[in-house]
């Protein structure tokens, strides 16, 4: 008689489901396929305009909050108390930022996200999330090894700084509030938001200071 070891398939069935796409990610890539075929749409065209999204247009609103908050104090405070509330005031809610959570960077500390169970992500604020945070080994080493994670990010956190991660939920966003750039003294808020990148809103990166005369 064959025996089940039903332990062994429940962690069979997880392994595929974290690593099958979605059944509307699935339809949409069949869709895409079919147009392509049909010659109605350009691949590396969706390609380029994703990426645009995802790393310049989408995370404007993100790095918007950050630089106000870096120089308006009442709007920091208020972010920080109530993250949901301030980016409200600036008109940026919507679903994905329904309920959210900023969290400080400091000397002594630095913030990391991840989504364990899946990828929920703020997109309302950073655009379209990036693959590496959907992927199942950054999902999992962030919270066993954050320091190591972010080595490969080419982010080094020195042995005296906390390193606290944030796992978020289809509830529950959260949003980095990188520190300010050295050298940063006297910009706008305009110029502070050039200066955010998305990564430094999820913690896989940090803002490196302004050389002088910029």
């Amino acid at each position: 008689m064959t025996s089940h070891d039903s332990k062994k398939i429940v962690e069979i069935h997880e392994h595929l489901h974290s690593d099958l796409p979605s059944d509307p990610a699935l339809r949409v890539k069949a869709l895409e396929s079919l147009l392509v075929e049909q010659g109605m749409i350009d691949s590396a065209a969706i390609d380029a305009w994703i990426d645009l999204y995802a790393e310049e247009i989408g995370p404007k609103r993100g790095a918007h909050v950050v630089a106000k908050a870096w120089i308006d104090p009442s709007f920091r405070a208020r972010l920080l108390a109530d993250g949901t509330a301030a980016i409200s005031e600036l008109g940026y809610q919507g679903h994905a930022t329904g309920h959210v959570i900023a969290v400080e960077n400091t000397p002594a500390v630095h913030n990391l996200v991840v989504c364990t169970l899946c990828s929920c992500y703020p997109f309302t604020l950073l655009g379209i999330s990036p693959g590496w945070y959907r992927l199942q080994e950054y999902r999992s080493r962030a919270v066993r090894d954050p320091r190591g994670v972010l080595q490969e990010f080419g982010v080094m956190i020195g042995d005296d700084v906390e390193i606290r991660v944030w796992d978020s939920t289809a509830e529950l966003r959260y949003l980095v509030l990188p520190l300010r750039p050295e050298g940063s003294d006297g910009l706008g808020e305009e110029a502070l938001a050039q200066l955010v990148t998305r990564n430094s809103m999820i913690g896989t990166d940090v803002l490196q200071p302004i050389a002088r005369g910029r």
